[in-house]
């Protein structure tokens, strides 16, 4: 049963609602225990032993406390709160609440939508979306686009609301799409504004700051259909729009609709084409099997060059499908299209070699019995059985170079941060790192150093062993920051389930991180060596209680 939330609800009470509940957990209350039990999904069905067992944390007591109120998640429940204690107006509301329906990209903020605190904000004020016909089209009032189009037929292709929306962008781009109740709602205005003559075709400018709703991006057009296929992966309202003509090769659907391959069927049948578009590099990032091959069958060409970093410092699908450490199937799928076993990198590095830097032997061996072997230097086989956690041949390779790993190139240093970024590479990067290499080397998407990119995914293991072989917090990275920069980043926009920040935090103090203060003016955020940055609750914890 559903919570009520309190009549003026502010997040410092439910924060610590939720450290009082997790303190009960740690007591062993039987009342505690069973409100885990009841809702969170990771603690259902289990006894007493094994919950106390499973060592919650606050995260978890946050999403056990939204859940009870009604929310998915802390983050929605956060979303709510803040929305409703900020609105001092009706126009103020309103812009709040489609703040909550839309991406950052058409609301004008660095904000993710948070479709469920819009629907629960919706429920307890109604009046939110009444006014402007552009707010029933958030929501998916057609009795109200209807009206709306009989009182003005022209209404149905000129912007409006608070956000400055054609009809059918504020109907495709709302996330509301996504709940259901609402979805088959949205497609009927959808349906409506179409038949009325809307043109399938509208688009605004990308408002992503440093962009805004008042000065949009003049060159990075944001489609209805980009909102449909790209952003709510919908396939009834991407096939309304494409049966009405709309342009599949907008320059932004095909990319961001791979991961719903019902949209990228349709958008492939209505004339998208793969090329350029650098969906089958996108297909590789996500380590979709299935829509890379859909992708090939579908006119992908397996060479297909890249013409931007960082894909551009690689060459070819294949080259990037080792470098994203994909599957043998992946490989063999390129292969069987017509990709390069001898394909070469920028600077000549075969994609044999490559593979085998890489610890991926298997591929090593699709390439050769494709055609694509190569020699390999004494450098290449130290590096590949380096990156294979074969310290015993790394050794005696170093025994007759002694200036290895230093004497490697600084390309071919990067090979540490690049497995660190990947993740799952542990045994690979403890041989390299016993072995003398280089800590300070940066590299990956971002260039950063492998410390950096172990707190990033919240890898406290990794993190601490890096730190215990001489990794420091100072350490910088692409965005001009240090390690404590890429923990704050992680730590509050990464999915709390995918990593361990406050080990990586404690991790990170016990190897030099200067103890964080409150900041006397009470503007949040604590200050490290005279910074101030902002950190989840959880770290923040840690780096206080260090104080």
């Amino acid at each position: 049963m559903t919570r009520p939330l309190p009549p003026h609800p502010h997040l410092d009470q439910l924060k610590r609602q939720a450290k009082e509940l997790l303190a009960a957990y740690r007591r062993g209350d039987a009342d505690a225990l069973a409100r885990f039990r009841a809702s969170l999904p990771a603690a259902q069905g289990r006894d007493d032993a094994s919950l106390a067992a499973q060592r919650l944390r606050l995260h978890d007591a946050q999403s056990c406390l939204a859940r009870e109120y009604g929310f998915p998640s802390w983050a929605d429940l956060d979303a709510f709160v803040a929305s409703r204690r900020a609105t001092a107006n009706e126009a103020e509301t309103r812009l709040e609440w489609l703040r909550l329906v839309y991406a950052g990209d058409i609301g004008g903020s660095m904000r993710r939508p948070r479709p469920a605190a819009a629907v629960r904000l919706l429920a307890e004020t109604p009046d939110v979306a009444v006014g402007d016909p552009i707010l029933a089209c958030a929501m998916g009032d057609g009795t109200r686009v209807r009206q709306a189009i009989a009182q003005d037929p022209t209404w149905v292709n000129r912007p409006g609301g608070p956000l400055n929306l054609p009809p059918l962008v504020a109907v495709t781009h709302s996330s509301l799409v996504r709940v259901p109740g609402f979805t088959e709602h949205l497609r009927d205005c959808a349906g409506a504004l179409l038949a009325a003559g809307a043109d399938p075709n509208q688009a605004v400018g990308n408002r992503w700051p440093p962009a805004s709703v008042a000065q949009p991006s003049e060159t990075e057009r944001l489609s209805a259909l980009y909102g449909a296929a790209g952003q709510n992966h919908d396939p009834g309202l991407t096939a309304l729009l494409l049966q009405a003509g709309a342009d599949p090769n907008d320059g932004e659907s095909l990319y961001h609709a791979l991961e719903s391959p019902p949209c990228v069927e349709l958008l492939l049948k209505a004339g998208a084409r793969v090329a350029g578009s650098n969906a089958l590099y996108r297909a590789l990032d996500m380590d979709n099997l299935a829509v890379l091959q859909l992708l090939l069958a579908q006119g992908g060409d397996a060479n297909e060059p890249a013409r931007t970093p960082p894909l551009s410092d690689w060459g070819s699908p294949l080259l990037w499908a080792i470098h994203r450490r994909r599957s043998p199937a992946h490989i063999a799928a390129l292969l069987a299209a017509g990709a390069d076993p001898s394909a070469r990198t920028p600077d000549g590095i075969p994609a044999y070699t490559v593979a085998l830097r890489y610890g991926m032997t298997e591929v090593a061996d699709l390439l050769r019995q494709a055609g694509g072997d190569a020699p390999l230097s004494v450098e290449d086989r130290f590096m590949a059985a380096c990156a294979a956690g074969d310290e015993a041949t790394a050794c005696t390779l170093q025994a007759q170079r002694p200036d290895l790993p230093a004497g490697l190139s600084e390309a071919q240093l990067r090979l540490l941060p690049d497995l660190a970024a990947q993740g799952g590479c542990d045994a690979a990067i403890a041989v390299m790192v016993r072995l003398g290499w280089p800590l300070g080397v940066q590299a990956g998407d971002w260039n950063a150093t492998a410390l950096n990119h172990a707190v990033f995914r919240g890898d406290a293991a990794l993190a601490r062993f890096l730190l215990d072989h001489g990794a420091r917090w100072t350490e910088r990275h692409g965005y001009s920051d240090d390690v404590s920069g890429t923990l704050s980043w992680a730590s509050l926009n990464l999915p709390e389930e995918s990593g361990d920040w406050p080990a990586c935090a404690q991790g990170l103090l016990d190897h030099g991180l200067p103890v964080a203060r409150a900041p006397a003016d009470g503007k949040g955020g604590v200050l490290i060596d005279g910074h101030r940055k902002w950190f989840s609750e959880e770290v923040t914890e840690v780096l206080l209680g260090a104080a």
